[in-house]
């Protein structure tokens, strides 16, 4: 994979973020890795001024390839699918509008891309997922039967080829919790995925992963969506009866286990 001729496509969904998207846009800005970028901001209707600070960072940065893409709010699988929608990249990343890359995320994973070409979607870890008795930087197979215990790919993580955009297609529009989930048990059916244990990102400019504001915040609808994947995975034949009463079940003690947590921290 030549960088000189290589274009990836950076998509990130934006609502309500003009405290931090700028350090967004820094940490793609900063990646060591030289190669084409299009960096594709998705406003999803915010409320505050988001809008406006993307603006004056495009005109204060003209030689950043910056789209910005204005859409009414829908949430944000429709925002990652309007980036989606306007890609071209060889390689597509995803960024969440308030987490921040290393500066050497993309130039690690591209490597990895290259000494494995049978890769075809890598995710990578963070504060909230290393595996500590893995050595660092172990690349892992995961399939289905992984996945469905435990969710192995946050998006800002996730770099992946274009064939897999165009094989799998979109995010579903109609799941509006844990709908990334759904996405990458579609995809790990069909291709192979896997995951480094390897730090590549500042998750959510410091919060934990659920009991926070935004949408994990709401636990009870992350713990439908959740098993609206499993069902998912089960009715599509990808499972076994016997793994979905499992992965139902450990579900469960992980909802018990969140509402636990969130609760100590008050």
């Amino acid at each position: 994979m030549e960088n000189n001729f290589l274009l990836i496509s950076v998509i990130i969904p934006m609502y309500n973020a003009s405290e931090t998207i700028v350090r967004v846009l820094d940490s793609v800005k900063k990646q060591t890795l030289e190669c084409d970028y299009e960096v594709l901001v998705v406003n999803d209707g915010s409320k505050d001024n988001s809008k406006e600070v993307v603006e004056r960072y495009i005109l204060a940065n003209p030689s950043f390839n910056i789209k910005l893409i204005d859409k009414p709010n829908g949430g944000v699988s429709t925002a990652r699918n309007a980036g989606l929608k306007a890609s071209n990249g060889d390689l597509i990343a995803f960024l969440d509008s308030d987490d921040q890359w290393f500066p050497d995320k993309l130039e690690k994973q591209t490597k990895l891309l290259e000494l494995n070409p049978q890769i075809d979607l890598l995710g990578c870890a963070f504060d909230g997922l290393y595996l500590p008795n893995t050595p660092d930087g172990s690349l892992l197979k995961i399939d289905i039967s992984k996945l469905i215990f435990k969710n192995y790919f946050q998006p800002s993580t996730v770099i992946m080829k274009r064939k897999v955009f165009e094989e799998i297609g979109y995010f579903d529009e109609s799941q509006k919790y844990a709908e990334e989930g759904n996405y990458f048990i579609r995809t790990s059916n069909r291709f192979n995925c896997y995951f480094c244990n390897m730090k590549v990102i500042n998750y959510g400019d410091g919060k934990s992963g659920f009991g926070a504001s935004g949408l994990s915040a709401n636990l009870k609808e992350m713990h439908r969506g959740f098993n609206k994947n499993l069902k998912f995975a089960y009715e599509n034949q990808l499972i076994s009866s016997r793994q979905y009463i499992l992965a139902r079940i450990l579900e469960s003690i992980k909802y018990v286990r969140r509402i636990v947590i969130v609760r100590m921290k008050r």
